[in-house]
């Protein structure tokens, strides 16, 4: 995937380009309808699909402050995007400036001049430009004059065969709220967090007997306070593992952490890059009584993790 990151780059307009245009934040299976839709149109009139995004979210810009938290930060969105096949991904900067230009003129000039769009694909409600004047409404007025074509989708169906709304917002609240299954539905992938590994209290190995990866998180989303069944993802190898996420309330903290167990794993990881995939909430965290009543039960989420893993045709690859 050729990725552009400045409209400077474009120097000639590409052959018969078929777009998409959005935040494309989660990059979902709704956002992966579209570029499925782009890819099979671009392939049709033997053109180049083309997505198109912008960096940074324009909330960022528009918001400031009041901007919800990020699924996925841009790094894996540029990932998840040129997995899904796509040609061309140009990331537009966001600004003020480029905030105030008008649809119209984002339509004639950018994507039609300057790219060369023959066809775009949008969502039944998908809306663009300075005060989202632009619509689909517009965009069929100006496609007859300026040569390009409109392409709809309509709902899809999550993994699970069943038709729902799909969108970043609700992909969001599900994290929050803990509900890793229902989001994997959404997203068509395990939510995911990355983050280095660094020195923490050092207390897993020495006083309980399960060593962690305590992370310095890179994402803004995180799951809601608890323990989860997880993978990790590390120098290739994809490892079974427990996380907990929360305040150690049996030590009373009172400081956030994301804590991980790998399981089988006897490595030092610090200093390492790391992907954790969340698979399931297995409880909330608690308070203890004493250090042998935790270690119980770490010993007994890691087994729940293990077991939730194996059923879920999630085996290790060391």
């Amino acid at each position: 995937m050729q990725h552009i990151q400045s409209l400077n780059d474009i120097s000639f307009p590409f052959t018969r380009a078929v777009i998409t245009i959005g935040n494309f934040d989660g990059v979902h299976i709704g956002h992966q309808a579209l570029f499925y839709e782009v890819i099979e149109r671009s392939h049709a009139i033997e053109g180049t699909s083309i997505a198109i995004t912008f960096e940074p979210h324009p909330l960022r810009v528009l918001k400031k402050n009041n901007s919800p938290p990020l699924i996925t930060m841009f790094e894996q969105k540029v990932e998840l995007i040129e997995r899904s096949g796509i040609d061309v991904l140009i990331s537009i900067p966001f600004t003020l400036e480029f905030a105030a230009i008008s649809a119209q003129s984002f339509v004639a000039d950018l994507l039609v001049r300057k790219i060369g769009m023959k066809a775009i694909v949008v969502g039944e409600d998908y809306a663009f430009g300075k005060n989202r004047e632009g619509n689909i409404g517009l965009l069929n007025s100006l496609a007859p004059q300026l040569g390009f074509e409109v392409i709809v989708t309509g709902m899809i169906r999550t993994l699970q065969g069943t038709v729902e709304r799909i969108s970043s917002t609700a992909i969001r609240e599900l994290v929050q709220a803990g509900e890793m299954q229902h989001a994997c539905r959404m997203l068509g992938r395990h939510f995911q967090i990355r983050g280095t590994v660094v020195p923490g209290h050092d207390r897993g190995g020495k006083l309980l007997g399960f060593p962690t990866a305590n992370l310095k998180l890179e994402d803004e989303l995180c799951p809601r306070a608890g323990i989860y069944a997880v993978t990790v993802e590390t120098q290739g190898r994809l490892l079974q593992g427990v996380a907990n996420i929360g305040y150690s309330p049996t030590f009373d903290d009172l400081q956030f952490t994301v804590e991980v167990h790998i399981l089988d794993f006897k490595e030092i990881l610090y200093g390492q890059r790391i992907r954790v995939n969340f698979i399931k909430r297995i409880r909330d965290e608690i308070k203890f009584s004493s250090l042998a009543a935790l270690k119980a039960q770490i010993a007994q989420d890691a087994e729940t993790a293990r077991r939730l893993l194996t059923e879920n045709g999630i085996t290790c690859r060391a």
